[in-house]
């Protein structure tokens, strides 16, 4: 089963929801983007919307990979498993939570400004997100609404993976869910549209809501900036007995095409990879967006930080696409993210990999080591301005490159550049970065 949007796994949940129309009940969504689905379920319910506020705690270094999730009220949750596993101290996990209580703060006030959350006292309430993965996020929900007095937690989502109900079970009284894959590697690659959601979307709900709950008739919805998703295919690209999905985009009259690395933890359905994707799309430049690692892969620690083992997935994809006839003629670069940016520079500093440019988003290029300096393709290095461990990282790396660079810091961004205007800022600079420096690629002799 794959959504349009989130707007059509709203509808969709919201038919699977119906029969909770007679019991008044209140539909809380998690930002950001489970909001967009909630607004869907309170529309057809005819029942009022609310968020409630969450935040992810993601691994340090590895922030897509939930350690825990924080939310209002003091609500804490803490993965064990998973911070053990991922050996974080005590200290980092009170950072982590820390910097998000600042982050949750700010958005109560963006989101509900002086207006109190509703009141959920001995109320039926839907908690709804876009999809659960780790689940921390989804039982921060249900504890806050739980604390503030439902009488009833029905958590609903359109898409978890096979088992959820086990992990979630004791925090909601209904676990409600429309498509529960046996292969499930992220959220993101159950939705054709899987956009990153903004503040102003969540605000633009609620006041809808609010509207509709006052009698007044909503406005028609604005609509979102950026073009849709880019047209392209599915492609599988082979390397070694490993077969790895893939979408390949190739713009009319494309002027280079650009591969994409993924951080741990992610995969070619990263909503902000395929955001990066579509400014490159636009600016007439190809993209392949592939998993460097199966989804079985995906599961062993070991191999998610081998970047010895990413680089030659990458430097294998890039054969294939000299081996492609739409592809073969165009100059390559490199768009690595978080330990994604370590494996792209190694790959290009192989001999003889023909690699035109490279960018680095929130990169952590320390990992490249000893390879850095051997490194020939013009390299651009993103990082949040606020995301200040990691720029340290990227300052130090840089004093090794001895190819043409530069570091830009995005005023106000953390790690995963959700600030506001924060990624469109990175999608403009390596939009520059590639159009200046992509360009017909000799080719790979042999």
């Amino acid at each position: 089963m794959i959504f349009t949007d989130r707007t059509d796994a709203g509808r969709q949940l919201a038919a699977r929801l119906d029969h909770f129309k007679g019991e008044n009940p209140v539909v809380v969504g998690l930002p950001r983007g489970g909001v967009v689905v909630a607004a869907q379920v309170a529309q057809a319910l005819d029942a009022p919307l609310d968020v409630c506020l969450v935040r992810k705690l993601g691994v340090p270094f590895q922030p897509e990979l939930a350690m825990g999730a924080i939310g209002e009220d003091g609500v804490r949750v803490v993965n064990d498993e998973v911070v053990r596993g991922a050996r974080v101290f005590e200290d980092e996990l009170a950072a982590a939570e820390a910097q998000e209580r600042t982050v949750l703060e700010r958005r109560a006030y963006r989101y509900r400004g002086e207006r109190p959350p509703i009141e959920l006292t001995g109320r039926t309430v839907l908690v709804v997100d876009d999809g659960v993965a780790t689940g921390s996020t989804a039982r921060a929900g249900c504890r806050i609404v739980r604390g503030r007095g439902a009488g009833r937690v029905v958590l609903a989502v359109p898409v978890a993976p096979r088992g959820w109900t086990a992990w979630l079970g004791q925090d909601a009284d209904e676990l409600v869910c429309l498509h529960t894959p046996v292969h499930f590697y992220a959220i993101g690659q159950f939705y054709a549209d899987f956009r990153q959601t903004t503040d102003d979307d969540v605000v633009d709900c609620l006041r809808r809501a609010a509207r509709r709950a006052d009698g007044q008739t909503p406005a028609a919805p604005p609509t979102r900036s950026g073009d849709p998703p880019p047209a392209g295919r599915e492609v599988e690209v082979r390397a070694g007995t490993a077969r790895l999905g893939g979408h390949l985009t190739v713009p009319e009259n494309a002027t280079g095409i650009v591969v994409f690395a993924h951080g741990s933890g992610s995969s070619r359905h990263s909503p902000r990879n395929r955001f990066v994707a579509a400014g490159l799309n636009q600016a007439g430049l190809g993209t392949l967006l592939f998993d460097l690692l199966t989804e079985d892969e995906g599961m062993d620690r070991a191999k998610v930080f081998d970047t010895e083992l990413l680089a030659s997935r990458l430097a294998q994809a890039t054969d294939w696409l000299y081996a492609e006839p739409e592809t073969k003629a165009l100059a390559v670069g490199y768009f690595g993210a978080s330990t994604g940016a370590a494996a792209a520079l190694w790959a290009a500093a192989e001999p003889g990999a023909c690699i035109a440019a490279i960018v680095s988003r929130g990169g952590r290029p320390d990992l490249a080591g000893p390879r850095l300096p051997q490194v020939t393709a013009p390299t651009l290095l993103i990082v949040g301005g606020n995301d200040t461990l990691v720029l340290e990282l990227n300052w130090r790396a840089q004093a090794q490159l001895c190819c043409e660079n530069r570091l830009e810091v995005v005023p106000g961004a953390t790690h995963l550049f959700e600030e506001p205007g924060t990624l469109e800022k990175v999608t403009q600079l390596a939009s520059d970065w590639f159009t200046n420096h992509l360009a017909p690629a000799p080719q790979p002799s042999g």
